[in-house]
């Protein structure tokens, strides 16, 4: 595999590890083709679950049909970065590494250039020509559209193509059309999730971790943010902390606000926050009165324009 190449996910979830030999045998179920993501979450109880986290294990992850450049291959496993997800790590994009197996070439791509679809409900079937249930795709995946009829959207897949229900997306003109939304609708984007268990490194809505809660749902309103907290806390616009608005982020520093950032969540109004807090908890809405996350807010970002679109 050459370097500097870029190539397609071509499972609906691939999980970005920190190196070649990260993952367990815990973890088979999703660093292979296909993946059963479903399964793999449901093995992985508090501990293995933590250790994503405390063993550095896990990156980020990436959905069906991102773009990744390849930079090196060794073992069955490529050494990627990810341009769409921006990172202090690697100006090129997020690093980490996949499967070779979750990857493929498609030189036909044409996201660029060609009306999207992009999903819409937390989870979406993608369907084969033959109109079967052949993926389950996670919220945020985009696609190219090939045809729009009254009852299928067909879309260009990294294996060729298949067929989205109309009421799970919303068709775009182009990627870059995608609607520009206001701080209210980065909540109500979130909102949907309350419950969602908590998972390290995830980007889908098979699981998210705190950064890519608030990364996927600034997305989901046509803003690409930086992947990580410490990175959005630098980016965006800055807001006094007695003036933030629904749709804020908001950062969180150990040491009563004065030490290492270390969590992000959106500032939902009235004195709440709308977050994924961390290992063994759920996206959740508290009030930050007599928290622990009240003493250690530091910082607030905006990202959403006043008026919307």
């Amino acid at each position: 595999m050459a370097i500097q190449q870029k190539w397609l996910v071509s499972v609906p979830v691939a999980t970005l590890w920190t190196s070649s030999d990260s993952s367990r045998e815990i973890d088979f179920e999703a660093i292979t083709n296909p993946v059963n993501l479903d399964s793999w979450l449901g093995k992985l109880t508090y501990e293995p679950r933590l250790e994503l986290c405390e063993g550095n294990l896990v990156q980020s992850q990436v959905l069906y049909g991102e773009e990744v450049i390849v930079l090196e291959e060794k073992d069955g496993w490529v050494h990627v970065v990810v341009p769409g997800q921006p990172s202090s790590k690697d100006e090129r994009g997020y690093p980490g590494w996949v499967p070779k197996a979750q990857l493929t070439k498609n030189e036909d791509w044409k996201l660029g250039s060609r009306k999207a679809a992009v999903i819409q409900k937390k989870k979406a079937t993608l369907y084969s020509n033959d109109r079967e249930p052949e993926l389950i795709l996670s919220y945020q995946t985009i696609l190219p559209v090939l045809r729009e009829e009254a009852e299928w959207i067909q879309v260009q897949t990294p294996e060729g193509a298949g067929y989205l229900k109309p009421e799970d997306v919303q068709v775009y003109e182009t990627i870059g059309a995608i609607r520009k939304g206001s701080g209210k609708d980065i909540i109500d984007a979130g909102e949907q999730f309350i419950g969602l268990p908590y998972l390290w490194g995830g980007m889908s809505s098979f699981g998210y971790d705190c950064s890519g809660f608030s990364y996927s749902m600034c997305k989901a309103n046509g803003f690409i943010i930086p992947r990580d907290a410490h990175d959005q806390a630098e980016a965006g616009d800055p807001v006094e902390l007695d003036a933030i608005e629904p749709g804020d982020l908001l950062f969180f520093a150990y040491e009563e606000g004065k030490g290492k950032l270390h969590h992000v969540g959106i500032y939902y109004g009235d004195g709440k926050l709308l977050h994924s807090p961390n290992t063994g908890k759920t996206i959740e809405i508290i009030d930050l009165k007599d928290t622990i996350y009240e003493k250690e807010l530091c910082a607030a970002r905006r990202y959403w324009q006043e008026t919307g679109e």
